[in-house]
């Protein structure tokens, strides 16, 4: 884990890039901050967090980081050790974590819950919608960082991805004012939506998507199929990073639309 921090002092503020190996936006983001950097009126620190499954360009080595938070200091499996350690690293800090997915090409938000830094900053930034995980954080970074706010980049290994995540990072610190630039202007409308239960994928060679993320499915209508076999919604939701490829036993979740920041 790469640590790295711009001003002077005790940092409250902590960039993330690349929890996971196959996500290299983050990374991308973070150096391309680093190596034009704004000037801050407080410090900040940047964190490139697995550096060793990035090299291999897998998700994880052993076990997948963002799923055993608060992790073990003592363990034998690297991710375990590794959580561990980001998390002595975020105590205090609001944190910006930057992710990428095979399900979206744009960007969006994911929060613990629509607390006041969420609905001030978010609107404040170049997404697309908010989804609130609170309920489903078991292991994940919320559950040692209920502050931070994960930003979904765009898709896995794109340079559109590692755009967005220098983009967002510059964002997200001038909405904190912690650069003289200006703050973005805030969004007129922004949906949010609650994240559900996991949307089952059943073990096969090919794999098809017939719907669109956030876009409303009513029950009945058909979602996916695995070697032809279609699936079909049991009940109304929209979707949240569905995609045919992006996780292994899963397509993606149900999520339901709550409400709009105006």
């Amino acid at each position: 884990m790469r640590v790295e921090q711009l001003g002077e002092g005790e940092p409250s503020i902590a960039i993330v890039g690349s929890i996971h190996g196959d996500e290299p936006c983050g990374r991308d983001g973070i150096e391309a901050v680093l190596a034009d950097p704004p000037a801050v009126n407080q410090p900040v620190k940047f964190i490139v967090v697995n550096e060793r499954a990035l090299a291999a360009g897998e998700r994880y080595t052993e076990i997948d980081l963002n799923r055993v938070f608060p992790g073990d200091p003592d363990s034998d499996v690297h991710e375990m050790r590794l959580a561990a350690e980001l998390t002595a690293e975020l105590q205090g800090c609001t944190v910006l974590s930057l992710h990428s997915t095979q399900s979206y090409d744009g960007m969006f938000a994911l929060v613990d819950e629509l607390s006041e830094l969420a609905r001030d900053i978010c609107p404040k930034l170049s997404v697309d919608a908010i989804v609130r995980t609170k309920g489903n954080n078991e292991g994940r970074l919320f559950s040692v960082a209920p502050s931070a706010i994960e930003i979904e980049c765009g898709y896995q290994g794109s340079p559109a991805a590692a755009a967005n995540a220098e983009q967002v990072i510059r964002e997200f610190l001038a909405a904190l004012c912690v650069t003289d630039e200006p703050a973005p202007v805030r969004k007129q409308s922004l949906p949010v939506f609650q994240l559900g239960g996991p949307i089952p994928k059943a073990a096969a060679e090919e794999y098809e998507t017939f719907v669109e993320n956030f876009e409303p499915v009513a029950a009945g209508d058909p979602i996916a199929a695995a070697d032809g076999e279609t699936l079909y919604a049991d009940e109304d939701f929209h979707p949240v990073l569905l995609s045919a490829e992006g996780y292994e036993d899963v397509y993606g979740y149900m999520g339901s639309h709550v409400g709009t920041l105006d």
